[in-house]
C-alpha cells in the first residue's frame, strides 16, 4: 500500500510504502469499543465519597418520643430523608480499573490506523521540523496541508518544539509514535504522520508474518513444528 509523501509546504514529493500488517487490517468495531471502554474506565480515579447516616455529625438523640405525639416516628435527625442527613446508597471510593489484554489494545490501534487510511484521513510528511515552537507555526502547517478538522500529529521521536506549538490548540494534539492509543485515534479525525512515525508504528505494531493469530486477531510468537519424515527418508539417513 502506498500513500503520497508531502513536505511541510504541502507539495507532493514522492510516495511512501505502508505495511499491510498495520495499515490494511479489517475494522473490528466490537474490539475497538471494548478497548475504548477499558481505557475510559482506567482514567477514573474513584475518589468520590458520601457520608452515610452513621458518619454525619449529630443525630445521636431521638428527637421526640416514639408514641403519643401524632407525628411520624423517627430515631435520628440524620436519617437519609431529612435535610442534613446521610446519603442512602451513595458512592464510596472504589477501583474502576479494567484490564484489557495487550494484544487487544494492539489490534484496536491497528484497526483504527487502517480505517483512517481507507477513509483517506492520513497525511504523511517528510518531517515535522518547525521553524519555532510558536502556535502560529502549527496553524501554518495545518493550512499548508489543507487540514481543517481535528488532527493528531505524530512524530517518530519526542519533539518538544512541535508539542509546544500545538499545546494551545484544542483541535491539534502532538504525540510521539510510541504513545498513540485508541482514544486519541477516535477523538481526532485526521492523522498527520512523519516518515519516522510511520516506521516507528510499523516497528511497534506490525504483525509477525506467518504467526498464529490469537483470540484478539493479533499475532504472537509460535513454535515451529518439526518436519515429519517418511519411512523412506529415515531409511536413507540410516
Amino acid at each position: 500500500m502506498e500513500l503520497p509523501l508531502k513536505n511541510i509546504q504541502g507539495a507532493v514529493v514522492g510516495a511512501i510504502e505502508l505495511s499491510d500488517t498495520v495499515f490494511a487490517v479489517p475494522f473490528r468495531e466490537a474490539l475497538v469499543h471494548q478497548v475504548m471502554v477499558g481505557q475510559l474506565a482506567n482514567r477514573r480515579v474513584g475518589t468520590h465519597s458520601t457520608k452515610t447516616r452513621a458518619e454525619v455529625r449529630g443525630g445521636g438523640r431521638k428527637p421526640w418520643r416514639q408514641k403519643g405525639t401524632g407525628r411520624a416516628r423517627i430515631g435520628s435527625i440524620r436519617a437519609p430523608h431529612w435535610r442534613g442527613g446521610g446519603v442512602a446508597f451513595g458512592p464510596k471510593p472504589r477501583d474502576y480499573h479494567h484490564h484489557t489484554p495487550r494484544k487487544m489494545r494492539q489490534e484496536a490501534i491497528r484497526c483504527l490506523l487502517a480505517q483512517k487510511v481507507r477513509d483517506e484521513l492520513v497525511t504523511v510528511v517528510e518531517d515535522l521540523e518547525l521553524a519555532s515552537s510558536k502556535t502560529k507555526e502549527a496553524l501554518l502547517l495545518m493550512d499548508s496541508l489543507a487540514i481543517r478538522t481535528k488532527c493528531l500529529v505524530v512524530s517518530g521521536d519526542p519533539a518538544p518544539p512541535l508539542g509546544l506549538a500545538c499545546r494551545n490548540l484544542d483541535r491539534i494534539k502532538s504525540v510521539p509514535a510510541y504513545t498513540i492509543n485508541t482514544l486519541d485515534l477516535l477523538n481526532f479525525d485526521h492523522l498527520l504522520l512523519s516518515v519516522g512515525a510511520v516506521r516507528k508504528i510499523e516497528e511497534l505494531w506490525a504483525r509477525t508474518p506467518g504467526a498464529k493469530k490469537g483470540a484478539a486477531g493479533d499475532a504472537g510468537p509460535t513454535d515451529a513444528a518439526e518436519p515429519v519424515q517418511t519411512p523412506e527418508e529415515e531409511a536413507a539417513e540410516s
